[in-house]
């Protein structure tokens, strides 16, 4: 396997640091906001959970602008507008003692919707043949950024309160500014690469890909399960007499013996079972662990399990969903889809929160845990139209000048004979020729795949 070159390791260490910090603005506060919000003027439980989903709300609103406007003006000028308002909207909130102030603040920390222009400079920064281990780099960042903040939110929250943790997420927007500037790579040019970039042009038929689409309703009911959940287990806790000072080793003994689930049923997924039979069983697996918080008594580990189940089956899917985009996104059009998917599960965190604190002030915790379980086996509904996908990834690389192709095809005087010529390629199952970005985009399945016979193929050695 191609080791990252020093370049790369530069860019794969820093950017992963980059969009750690910038998820631990949305993470630090799901374990706390709820009981801490009931402190503000004017603080009802709508409007916490509002509070606490409204950073989603922009997210998705701007995911796909802030994505198109770094192609156009540049990755790093959009990543610092964003941690900038990542840094003043969590000076806002900090300042604030309003339950609307703070709403304000968490408004301008989603506003600063760089995950997009993250990703597509890490794109910049990787050879074609790298970039799935960048993105999986990246990929691992942000799950231990969700483990580390679910165990420090609890005790930020007994040691500086919700203005220091506020503080303490535009301090990480400020280390993230410096880490930009400092140690993240520019890139030698600005490239619309479709793996990661979104093609305006593109988003209708992504949301008319009934496959897609389906990914898309599921990451969109996961975040809202994740935020709706977080907006009522911190309260259930205190319901249950474990205090605040106890919840950091609720969720670390949860996370730790959830991996007994994840594990296995990856492996499983990619191959014995199928993906959608185990979504299916996790699905099922979700919907029972919101039973379970809503019902159990006040032992300590009969708490402890029901969270193990509810983020063993969250894990799975967390992972399994945009694997699965990868797969079935048309060759050159990932990217769109991508970013389809991502403004869905920003907004699925916005309902999340929006509900969740709806359901509780109204009807209690109990009840909430139990709706929230009812929604979510209508998720199988569905995936029942669901096809199991071939494991196929994505492949890019540069087309040669029309004058530089093969003498082989020659003949022909066109890149059509050279897109006929790569489709019959063992090991490729879909070919996109883009002369205008002078890009060749594939579906590849990796063991059969030759990349030497493409080489030779592109520039006439075989």
């Amino acid at each position: 396997m191609t080791a990252f070159t020093s370049l790369e390791r530069r860019a794969a260490a820093s950017l992963s640091l980059v969009y750690a910090t910038r998820m631990m603005g949305l993470f630090l506060l799901l374990p706390v906001m709820s009981i801490l919000g009931q402190d503000l003027t004017g603080a009802t439980p709508l409007l916490v959970g509002f509070a606490l989903g409204v950073y989603g709300l922009f997210q998705a609103l701007l995911q796909i602008p802030f994505g198109l406007l770094s192609d156009r003006y540049g990755r790093k000028p959009l990543i610092y507008i964003g941690l900038a308002l990542l840094i003043v909207g969590s000076l806002v909130a900090a300042a604030s003692d309003s339950i609307w102030g703070v709403i304000i603040g968490r408004a301008m920390q989603g506003a600063g919707a760089i995950s997009a222009a993250v990703i597509a400079l890490a794109a910049d920064l990787t050879r074609d043949n790298q970039r799935t281990k960048m993105m999986a780099v990246i990929g691992a960042s942000i799950g231990l950024s969700f483990i580390l903040s679910i165990m420090l939110g609890p005790v930020l929250m007994t040691a500086v309160g919700l203005s220091g943790i506020f503080i303490v997420i535009a301090v990480l927007g400020a280390a993230g500014l410096l880490l930009v500037r400092y140690l993240v790579p520019n890139p030698p040019a600005i490239e619309l690469n479709r793996d990661v970039s979104v093609v305006v042009g593109q988003l209708r038929a992504m949301l008319r890909h009934p496959q897609l689409v389906r990914l898309d309703i599921g990451i969109l009911v996961l975040h809202f399960l994740i935020t709706a959940t977080f907006v009522c287990v911190p309260l259930g806790f205190l319901e249950r007499s474990i205090a605040p000072d106890d919840h950091w080793q609720v969720y670390l003994t949860a996370c730790l013996l959830s991996l007994f689930i994840v594990i296995p049923l990856v492996g499983f997924g990619e191959s014995r079972w199928g993906v959608r039979p185990v979504m299916a069983l996790s699905i099922v697996g979700l919907a029972i662990s919101e039973f379970m918080i809503g019902t159990v008594n006040d032992s300590w580990w009969l708490v402890v399990a029901s969270l193990v189940v509810f983020f063993g089956f969250l894990n799975v899917l967390e992972s399994m969903l945009p694997s699965l985009v990868s797969r079935i996104a048309p060759a050159a059009s990932r990217g769109s889809a991508m970013g389809v998917y991502s403004t869905s599960q920003f907004f699925g965190a916005f309902l999340g929160g929006v509900f969740g604190g709806w359901v509780q002030g109204a009807f209690g915790l109990g009840v909430a845990h139990i709706l929230i379980g009812i929604l979510c086996l209508g998720w199988l509904l569905v995936i029942r139209g669901m096809e199991e996908p071939e494991k196929l990834a994505s492949y890019r690389a540069a087309l040669p000048k029309e004058s530089d192709l093969p003498a082989a095809i020659l003949p022909a005087q066109s890149y059509a004979a050279l897109e006929a010529s790569i489709g019959q390629l063992h090991g490729v199952a879909e070919v996109s020729l883009l002369e205008a970005e002078q890009s060749i985009y594939l579906k590849i399945n990796k063991k059969e795949f030759d990349e030497n016979r493409l080489q030779q193929l592109l520039t006439g050695g075989g």
